[in-house]
């Protein structure tokens, strides 16, 4: 079982007062894991903070076995007084704990998996909803008497969020990327090499980009958006979670969702979506020849995965209308300098 284990990690977490866990975080994640740390890490419970001596033990193992990186964070967590835990993924099984979820959302912003890359179900059900303040994870009943401690000290407790999900940059910061608000990037968010998230960008779990790209719409969970792409201000893009959907919208390379545009279904390379625009999958688009001229009506879901469109309104009519567009858009090089 242990010869082709999916996905390895040792974390440090957080526990509530019930010795539940609240999250976890996984400096050194590992994508299947050689043979000897699965063995050595099959021997403890994913879901179990381990003791002392059983971090001694897996330490001793990882040293021997010449695993140096994941030996060297087991000696720094043995000076810690927060709970430690290894989990060890056999399979790419729907994650059956908080630190399994937590693994899964570590791979995707480490890039070492991209979006539906790996099993997710039962996520929203596993994962606590967390107080997340200035002094770390927070059980939401244990809140108001931390409130008051801190203010019984002469401080203020600052609550930044009460989510399932925290924001990614507490955790990971990938190289080589730009986030103007970093509240507004999840944990699982994966963000290609050259990605740029301004102030209005927002980027779901197990949604992304491919890099590079500027960012200044809605990602939604489960969408990832080609290299070269642009998402003016304010747009969006539906996500698999938006109405109980199962479609997975995805957006292609160099292509444009212009201010306040949207769509519903996936783009191919190269479309542009005119600025306030929003594509669903049964709007009805007027198909236009070279001169402009219609030739026929159909629904947008038709043209899901098509590249190489333009789509846009109207004027004079309303209609949608769609016609090649043959100009990739290029994105300004001075934006995407992260030097």
């Amino acid at each position: 079982m242990t010869d082709s284990a999916f996905a390895f990690g040792l974390g440090v977490g957080t526990h509530n007062s019930a010795g539940q866990w609240l999250e976890v975080f996984f400096p050194q994640p590992l994508l299947a894991p050689s043979a000897t740390l699965a063995a050595a890490a099959a021997k403890y419970d994913s879901g179990q903070a381990l003791t002392r001596e059983q971090l001694q033990q897996l330490q001793d193992t990882l040293t021997e076995s010449g695993e140096a990186d994941q030996a060297k964070l087991a000696r720094q967590f043995l000076d810690s007084q927060q709970p430690i835990v290894a989990v060890l993924l056999d399979t790419d099984r729907a994650p059956a704990n908080v630190p399994e979820g937590y693994l899964k959302l570590h791979l995707l912003s480490h890039r070492l998996v991209e979006p539906h890359g790996t099993s997710l179900e039962g996520l929203f059900g596993i994962l606590p909803n967390v107080a997340w303040t200035s002094e770390g994870a927070i059980d939401i009943g244990e809140l108001p008497a931390r409130q008051l401690a801190a203010r019984l000290r002469g401080e203020v407790l600052e609550v930044s969020c009460v989510d399932k999900f925290p924001k990614m940059t507490n955790y990971v910061v990938p190289a080589g990327v730009r986030i103007a608000h970093t509240a507004r990037v999840r944990l699982g968010a994966h963000l290609g090499e050259g990605t740029t998230i301004m102030h209005e960008g927002f980027v779901n779990f197990n949604a992304g980009t491919a890099g590079p790209g500027m960012i200044e719409g809605r990602i939604s969970a489960g969408v990832m958006v080609g290299a070269g792409s642009d998402l003016g201000g304010g747009c969006s893009t539906m996500g698999t979670l938006s109405g109980g959907g199962n479609i997975i919208i995805s957006v292609g390379k160099e292509c444009l969702i212009g201010a306040n545009g949207g769509i519903g279904i996936p783009l191919g390379d190269r479309c542009t979506v005119e600025a306030g625009l929003f594509i669903t999958a049964g709007t009805k688009v007027t198909m236009l020849d070279a001169d402009g001229m219609p030739v026929e009506t159909t629904r947008a879901r038709d043209l899901a995965g098509k590249s190489d469109l333009l789509f846009r309104r109207n004027s004079s009519t309303g209609a949608v209308e769609c016609l090649t567009n043959r100009s990739a858009v290029e994105l300004n090089e001075e934006l995407h300098a992260h030097n």
